[in-house]
């Protein structure tokens, strides 16, 4: 199991500091582990997830069933 520091979570998503501890607080956003300290880290495998159901949702809202059609 690998734990991810904020530098690597920013970098693996895209998202800025204050956006992951906003959905962090949220309940959107796996929530970190603490490291000892002030230091704190999040599951590398709880990343990668809610990347991956980003990705799902997307697919599920693009697919041509879901779509409305006016033509």
């Amino acid at each position: 199991m690998k734990v991810l520091r904020l530098k690597d979570v920013i970098e693996k998503t895209g998202l800025a500091r204050s956006t992951i501890y906003k959905y962090v607080d949220a309940g959107t956003f796996p929530k970190p582990i603490p490291l000892g300290g002030r230091s704190v880290g999040w599951v590398d495998a709880e990343v990668h997830q809610w990347i991956t159901e980003r990705i799902e949702n997307r697919d599920i809202k693009n697919h041509p069933m879901n779509r409305n059609s006016f033509a």
